[in-house]
């Protein structure tokens, strides 16, 4: 029986080759225009579809991938539940939810994954070429397919254990939502003493920053923590109770951090 023909409670293997079955992207928001413009330059059989539209979108695919809002992925996948089989596999885009959000799906026989972009999706039309992209699966089929899926998107799969999905997003969000709320921080507190353009003036020194931390890890690490030096961060202290008290918990705590980092060796850094 060739496996387009299989039925979606048999435990097989996706198709073999370079060849995915068609694809439903459920949700028109910026990760699911971008996930479908990426499958469509991959020469994958993709239709983008609104929540009004997934049920009859699904009926022509064999994978659904909702790409909608957490809370709300229970009730989207109830609802594109109906259009197992032919849908064999659904599958979502969240980094924090469980596997067991797709019930609805498996309970008719279809088989679960997620497929996670590490990356920043600021609009539709997102590059996630080399992004990483964290995969689960509900069996090896779906695991598979979650893999093929985004290698053919262009992304570099890696797994991520179901019980550990909250602390992998958690780290995702420090890494890049709170670095947002981290540099715009920064920005207000120059705007509050007076120099204009504080985004493009930090701009350089965030970029250099980064890309320091990308190739050094913890040995990037300046400034007077790493100098020793507490009379200059008893100064920002003072200055921030006069000019930003709102910030002094952010500072405190960020500060602590980075002293326990000075504090270890470069071999304990490594």
């Amino acid at each position: 029986m060739r496996e387009l023909e299989r039925n979606p409670r048999d435990a097989a293997a996706p198709e073999a080759a370079d060849t995915l079955p068609p694809l439903a992207v459920v949700g028109a928001g910026r990760a699911g225009r971008s996930i479908a413009a990426a499958a469509n330059l991959a020469g994958v059989t993709a239709e983008l579809a609104a929540r009004d539209q997934a049920v009859e979108a699904c009926r022509r695919a064999q994978v659904a991938l909702l790409c909608v809002p957490d809370a709300a992925i229970p009730d989207a996948c109830a609802t594109i539940a109906q259009a197992v089989p032919p849908l064999r596999f659904v599958g979502h885009v969240s980094g924090a939810t469980a596997l067991d959000a797709l019930a609805a799906a498996r309970g008719r026989g279809a088989e679960a994954f997620s497929l996670h972009p590490l990356q920043t999706i600021p609009d539709a039309g997102a590059d996630l070429t080399g992004a990483p992209c964290a995969v689960s699966g509900s069996g090896p089929a779906a695991l598979e397919l979650a893999e093929r899926l985004a290698e053919r998107l262009g992304m570099r799969p890696f797994e991520v254990p179901e019980e550990r999905r909250a602390a992998y997003h958690a780290a995702a969000t420090i890494a890049s939502n709170l670095l947002v709320a981290l540099e715009e921080a920064s920005t207000e507190l120059l705007g509050r003493v007076g120099v204009d353009d504080a985004r493009e003036l930090l701009a350089p020194l965030v970029l250099r920053t980064a890309a320091n931390w990308a190739e050094r890890g913890p040995d990037a690490l300046t400034g007077p923590i790493a100098r020793g030096d507490t009379a200059t961060v008893e100064r920002h202290l003072a200055a921030l109770r006069e000019s930003a008290p709102e910030l002094l918990p952010l500072y405190e705590a960020l500060t602590e951090r980075a002293t326990e980092l000075a504090s270890r060796g470069p071999e304990a850094r490594a």
